[in-house]
């Protein structure tokens, strides 16, 4: 996405066009086939960008190429899209789940509120971030209430996938009803899809929290619930902090904090 406003948008961009991403995580097991982590935005929603809301096209300036889906990126890798078998969401917002159509046969994991908020639309806003003909193909889905084990200082949190206690969904309430970190122990080390609990690496990677302006401004207009994001936000800052060594954490959009955590990403 490439709203108009530079580096007073994102915070790092020249020109006149900021640069966010909408990154999703592959994982490989070998009991559980591919996982994907958000989709981003799929293949129909290049062939047909009306499926995302004119607001939004217009106001993120959405770049709408099939060599940036996830399932492009997924067959570059080797694999074939049917080899992904479960797609664990952050959030249903429309620049999350519109590659949902191209895994139509994988169990798409979401916490139940997240999906009764999406099935409800009672705003404008709720109409616009919320768009079911991206996830209407998808006939598998596993819900999950807001209950469960502490970790790391943050409740209700459930394990995914049977009794695998490495991949977890972390409630990370604040900028949608049902909004989820997924959370991913590698060796030695957690790695947390924070999604959209923060949109800039200085939100949480510093001491006192720092966001270009046209960010914050995205931030608020999206919040469902301000305190509980703000709260979300203070937490993962001090967990960033404070367990830097042991725990990576990445949100959705951020192009640096992406290129830092992935040095085979070129922002070109």
């Amino acid at each position: 996405m490439c709203p108009f406003g530079g580096a007073l948008f994102d915070g790092s961009t020249v020109g006149l066009f900021a640069q966010l991403v909408c990154h999703c995580w592959l994982i490989e097991t070998d009991r559980d086939g591919l996982i994907l982590v958000d989709t981003g935005f799929g293949g129909g929603d290049v062939d047909n960008p009306s499926r995302i809301a004119g607001f939004f096209r217009r106001f993120n300036n959405i770049q709408f190429k099939h060599s940036l889906t996830a399932v492009s990126h997924v067959r570059r890798l080797g694999f074939d899209p049917s080899d992904v078998r479960h797609i664990l969401l952050t959030h249903l917002d429309f620049d999350h789940a519109g590659g949902l159509s191209d895994f139509p046969d994988a169990l798409v994991h979401v916490l139940q509120d997240e999906y009764t908020a999406a099935k409800t639309l009672d705003s404008w806003r709720g109409t616009r971030r919320y768009r079911e003909m991206q996830w209407q193909r998808s006939r598998y889905w596993r819900f999950y209430e807001a209950e469960g084990e502490q970790w790391k200082g943050f409740s209700s949190v459930r394990p995914v996938l049977g009794s695998d206690e490495d991949i977890l969904m972390v409630p990370l309430p604040g900028h949608s009803t049902g909004h989820a970190g997924i959370a991913v122990r590698s060796q030695d080390q957690w790695k947390l899809h924070a999604g959209d609990a923060y949109f800039h690496r200085d939100e949480v990677h510093k001491p006192r929290r720092h966001c270009p302006p046209g960010l914050r401004f995205y931030q608020r207009m999206m919040d469902d619930d301000h305190a509980a994001r703000v709260l979300t936000q203070n937490r993962l800052r001090a967990l960033a902090l404070t367990e830097a060594d042991a725990l990576q954490m990445i949100c959705s959009h951020d192009a640096v904090e992406l290129g830092r955590a992935n040095p085979l990403y070129s922002r070109a």
